[in-house]
């Protein structure tokens, strides 16, 4: 026996030949569903259309030439494959808007105006419009290179400027405070020594566990960037791990020893660092870590391969200003009169 039609469910053929369906109560106007019929789509449409709400979105379409058919394809190749996870989920969520915005648009038809567009719409969060305009670089870049275009029309887009990444480097006053309001055998000084003694960022910290540790040297592969992380653990680090509570799997754990997601890890950090009066964040520990190194004399090199950088442009931030503090300081003694014989 056929299902009987949901109520109100009216279905029409055109004259195309072509079936589409509508929800009509009564002698009310009439709401048109895009979805096919049958689907958890079509049904999510169908039960907005009876209760009055606004209709889902409707997914653009993936024909040949449009920017969803790119993307799609995008997703599909070496070069997305090839991303590190943490940045795939990045770019993911922009993408995702960039396909409910212009997904039926033509590649084609995007240009450097359209870029600066994306961007200007973005432009009340500076991170974001500048993560959207590397988004569709790398887009571009694959597609040029397997010429589906013949340029790339964000390559030449200027970034937005943004004068620091918004995170509160911790001030060495500030880390005696934590320590105090937090002695070892806390949850949250073990999760503290991670991060500062070990410089990683928040994903790596709480996937850090015995597994990586072997002889007193951690190594670990980074979530972000894929590079290879290996050195000594520390003393104050060891002190830390010894006194406590780590997991069987993770050094950083939940109130049952279980491991926790970054996400999860920031919030609660966030509210062992109220609790302890600072203005901290993970991001701004580890920056912290790195203005340590630099002022104790720690290279380009040593820094690259201590923070898992790719390149010289981050470590280069903090030697040159470690290399302006200490110039100051000896600068100082020479402003000091001298008595010439």
């Amino acid at each position: 026996m056929a299902r009987p039609r949901p109520p109100y469910l009216v279905r029409q053929v055109t004259r195309h030949k072509r079936t589409v369906w509508y929800v009509r109560i009564g002698a009310g106007p009439r709401t048109r569903i895009h979805s096919a019929y049958g689907t958890p789509e079509f049904m999510a449409e169908y039960q907005a259309a009876i209760m009055g709400a606004a209709a889902p979105v409707k997914p653009a379409k993936e024909g040949r030439g449009t920017l969803a058919w790119l993307i799609a394809r995008y997703h599909e190749s070496s070069v997305w494959a090839s991303l590190a996870p943490a940045t795939r989920r990045q770019r993911e969520n922009i993408l995702k808007h960039v396909i409910a915005q212009s997904g039926d648009v033509p590649f084609s038809a995007v240009t450097r105006a359209k870029i600066v567009e994306g961007r200007e719409r973005r432009k009340a969060t500076p991170a974001q419009a500048n993560v959207f305009i590397k988004v569709m670089r790398g887009l571009f870049d694959w597609a040029l290179d397997l010429e589906h275009v013949s340029e790339n029309p964000a390559r030449d887009v200027k970034f937005v400027a943004v004068k620091t990444d918004g995170f509160h480097t911790w001030t060495e006053s500030e880390l005696d405070r934590y320590e105090a309001h937090w002695p070892l055998g806390t949850r949250e000084r073990l999760a503290y020594d991670v991060l500062l003694y070990t410089g990683l960022r928040r994903g790596d910290a709480v996937a850090l566990g015995p597994k990586h540790v072997r002889f007193g040297v951690f190594k670990i592969e980074t979530e972000k960037t894929g590079t290879i992380v290996e050195a000594r653990i520390l003393p104050p680090l060891a002190r830390s791990i010894a006194a406590g509570p780590v997991g069987a799997e993770t050094f950083i754990v939940g109130e049952r020893k279980n491991p926790m997601s970054k996400e999860g890890f920031t919030n609660w950090f966030r509210g062992a660092c109220e609790a302890a009066g600072v203005p901290g964040s993970a991001h701004g520990l580890r920056k912290a870590g790195a203005v340590r190194a630099s002022l104790n004399g720690a290279s380009n090199v040593e820094l690259r391969s201590m923070f898992g950088w790719t390149g010289d442009k981050m470590p280069s931030l903090y030697t040159k200003a470690a290399d302006r503090v200490l110039a100051a300081e000896t600068g100082m003694l020479k402003l000091e009169r001298r008595q010439y014989s």
